[in-house]
């Protein structure tokens, strides 16, 4: 495929300094309680459907708002800006931070989940926001933190995905996704007429088996034991473990319910994006019985700014994927590749109603295979 980019302007044009500290957005869901308890508290604490409304922004109003802001055509310069945007300070401090803060939006929700004066149907709001809000930050910054080479990044994605209870993904996705990604091996890449629903069972359960196959494969080539402090998922687990005991002897057996519950969204959220971003893509085979090279035309993109502020540019999907180490502020939008029509917030409204999901994405998947549909029914695809 031949990688037409998009405009490519200067770090020092005012719209690459207004993405920069843009990325602040990234902590826009952590003001999501506060909001909701204003709200609640306004209207006489009489309506626990306020507790909803995290949910509702985020899949309500952010689409709106993403179309109205509009998309973002721009990269930075390959050769005069890209080293040194790379190593500026600024934008792996923003994603650090979000450890703090997330570990202090878990716990302000916590508290509000064991109040007294919210029923039922609030605490179920509670807990589908907070799992909403968590997997926003959580797992899609942890996911840009477990590419990097640092070990304070790494230990801050392994921490963040802990939050969620979802250390598998920092060992699957790296070792596993990024080696099968849109091939039939890949549980995260979701084939054409797979409905989320038949995607999402699979993908829960052969990303946590698959993260520990590979973890003792990799213990093996080292010679050492399995059972053992070598062994990182023991070690992120086991976090998640002491958080939900903690969660315990703060809030009682309604405290470990919550901490699970609210994981579980989380990491739901997470498998609804894989099944966006790589749905009805795959890699050809080649004669030699592999596949070919991962590039940017076997994931999804979506270049609309807000979204990709809030994400820290997962939705430039295809670069991500054929250059992984990337950081998230030089990550570039091509022109060719397939495009979502929506930003992910858009995207998981449609995906979790199969029938308008086929009818927005089916037609442009054949229109990318169009000359060579042969590839839709290739029987490697229904594994």
């Amino acid at each position: 495929m031949t990688t037409k980019t998009a405009t490519i302007i200067p770090a020092t044009d005012w719209r690459m300094q207004l993405k920069k500290y843009g990325y602040l957005v990234v902590l826009l869901p952590a003001i999501l309680w506060p909001m909701a308890i204003s709200l609640w508290e306004s209207n006489g604490a009489n309506s626990d459907l306020w507790f909803f409304f995290p949910l509702f922004f985020v899949f309500g109003i952010i689409p709106i708002l993403d179309h109205l802001v509009g998309k973002d055509p721009f990269n930075p310069n390959e050769e005069m800006d890209v080293p040194s945007m790379s190593a500026e300070k600024w934008y792996p401090f923003l994603t650090i931070l979000t450890l703090p803060v997330m570990l202090a939006n878990v716990t302000y929700a916590g508290f509000l989940f064991v109040d007294d004066r919210i029923g039922l149907l609030g605490q179920f709001g509670i807990v589908i926001s907070t799992g909403v809000i968590m997997g926003i930050v959580c797992i899609n910054v942890g996911h840009e933190l477990i590419h990097k080479d640092s070990k304070i990044e790494q230990w801050t994605g392994g921490l963040l995905l802990a939050l969620v209870t979802y250390a598998g993904f920092k060992v699957e996705h790296v070792r596993g996704h990024h080696v099968h990604v849109s091939t039939p091996d890949d549980a995260s890449s979701s084939r054409y007429n797979q409905t989320l629903y038949q995607f999402l069972p699979h993908a829960y359960w052969h990303n946590f088996k698959n993260a520990w196959v590979l973890e003792a494969a990799k213990l093996r080539r080292k010679n050492q034991a399995i059972v053992s402090w070598h062994n990182e998922l023991i070690w992120w687990y086991s976090i998640s473990a002491l958080l939900a005991v903690g969660s315990g002897v703060l809030w009682g057996w309604e405290g470990v319910v919550f901490f699970v519950a609210q994981s579980f969204f989380a990491f739901t959220l997470l498998e609804i994006v894989n099944y966006i971003e790589h749905y009805g893509l795959h890699r050809r085979k080649l004669e030699n019985g592999r596949y070919e090279r991962t590039t940017p035309a076997h994931s999804w993109n979506s270049n609309f700014l807000l979204t990709n502020l809030l994400l820290v540019q997962l939705q430039r999907h295809s670069d991500h994927h054929a250059n992984p180490k990337r950081r998230y502020q030089v990550l570039r939008h091509y022109d060719e590749s397939p495009q979502l029509p929506g930003g992910y917030a858009t995207m998981v409204v449609l995906a979790i109603i199969p029938s308008l999901w086929f009818k927005v994405m089916n037609p442009r998947v054949e229109a990318y295979y169009k000359g060579e549909e042969y590839q839709l029914n290739d029987d490697q695809l229904s594994k």
